[in-house]
């Protein structure tokens, strides 16, 4: 699973990237996250708000800090687990 979690270095972004790396301890799944801050490559991958998180090339949050909890759901979700 390749997750990115897109954004400039806000706060907002470092909460989100914390907040996806306990989802994904609490479902026990192995991903690489990346952070991704280079306006260039957010405008490449279609990304118009921040923090944002991609899985698998697929937008799930954009604009939000989203929560551990609804995290987990969105992994379940895009897992089918």
């Amino acid at each position: 699973m390749d997750i990115k979690i897109i954004g400039e270095g806000c706060p907002d972004c470092g909460r989100l990237h914390d907040n996806t790396v306990s989802a994904l301890k609490e479902l026990g799944i192995e991903a690489t996250v990346t952070k991704i801050g280079d306006l260039i490559e957010i405008v490449k991958l279609g990304v118009m708000s921040a923090p944002s998180l991609m899985v698998d090339g697929k937008l799930l949050v954009a604009g939000k800090v989203a929560s551990q909890k609804e995290i987990v759901k969105l992994l379940k979700k895009h897992t089918g687990r």
